[in-house]
């Protein structure tokens, strides 16, 4: 499969906002901060008979990066490896040290797939949910394989 990755054009926002409104809302909560993906950078992957297969956004604070979400619909393709790299790529010529994300207890495909790409659970935010639930009540108590849903995992990847 021959992947490329995009940059997301004004043209691509409502495609991208109808991905993240499959969440519930037209925002992100992260460490109890609404983030807007539509508003942030992006990128998205594109196959051979261009079909959007994957989508990255990410926002860069002084010299640090936030990976605010991270989507690949075919799974075990790469896609998702491509898109992280690509971001890692161009927050390292921005001058960026860290490259972070939030993910939650119950997302144990993307735990694993965080670390297997070298990236470290740097803190976990015990009951983080309760509060992300106050700025959006749309969020389940319970998550993937039944797991009750409460906690966020802070990765890292320190990038100097």
């Amino acid at each position: 499969m021959i992947i490329q990755i995009n940059q997301v054009t004004q043209k691509e926002k409502q495609w991208v906002l109808k991905i993240v409104q499959g969440w519930g809302a037209d925002f992100i909560v992260s460490r109890g901060r609404k983030i807007y993906p539509t508003e942030i950078d992006a990128f998205y992957a594109e196959n051979e008979e261009g079909n959007k297969v994957g989508l990255i956004t990410y926002e860069v604070i002084d010299d640090q990066c936030e990976v605010v979400t991270l989507d690949a619909f075919a799974k075990n393709a790469g896609i998702g490896t491509m898109l992280l790299e690509k971001v890692k790529s161009i927050v390292m010529q921005l001058g960026c040290k860290r490259l972070w994300l939030i993910t939650t207890n119950d997302n144990l495909d993307a735990i694993r797939f965080y670390q297997k790409r070298g990236m470290v659970i740097a803190d976990i935010h015990i009951n983080a949910l309760e509060e992300s639930r106050r700025i959006k009540p749309s969020i389940a108590k319970i998550g993937q394989y039944g797991i009750p849903l409460r906690d966020e995992i802070e990765f890292e990847m320190i990038l100097v």
